[in-house]
């Protein structure tokens, strides 16, 4: 799929999501290591823990959250999920951050860097297809994913064709 397409489809499910589409059971788990911040994992904390409004826990030590690409579907169907638009529309967002003296999230090329990335280094926040989420790591919400983008989900579980 290319960019462009992703995009399109970013477009369309933000569009869904917005008429109040109802969501689907596939969802996104958000994983940590064994030793998991010590922090109300809410929807509104996930939020500014992946903005890096919130870079430490209770106990002042260092939270690192994860990102796959930014053209990764599932990093799409995240940004979709959590933050209700695909990571072009964070772009304004981080160019701001970053001239304040801010970096993205670190970016890790696959779900299996992910999990070992989680799994090895404390503090680190990560996601993966629930599917995909294993004994390495904690999972500590769930982010249900538009319809839309279901399809997505069940190809990177092995579960149906490509979209």
């Amino acid at each position: 799929m290319t960019a462009r397409a992703l995009i399109r489809l970013a477009l369309v499910v933000l569009l869904l999501c917005r008429a109040g589409v109802s969501l689907g059971e596939d969802t996104i788990a958000v994983i940590v290591g064994d030793a998991p911040p010590h922090i109300a994992l809410d929807r509104s904390t996930l939020a500014d823990i992946f903005l890096k409004r919130i870079e430490v826990d209770n106990d002042g030590k260092a939270i690192v959250p994860l990102n796959l690409s930014s053209t990764n579907p599932l990093r799409i169907a995240f940004s979709l999920a959590l933050f209700g638009k695909g990571p072009q529309g964070l772009q304004r967002y981080w160019t701001e951050r970053y001239f304040q003296g801010v970096s993205p999230p670190y970016t890790v090329a696959s779900q299996e860097s992910m999990l070992r990335f989680v799994a090895r280094t404390p503090g680190a926040i990560g996601y993966v297809a629930a599917c995909r989420a294993d004994a390495r790591t904690k999972v500590v919400a769930r982010l249900p994913v538009p319809p839309a983008l279901a399809s997505v989900l069940r190809r990177l579980c092995g579960r149906g064709a490509s979209p």
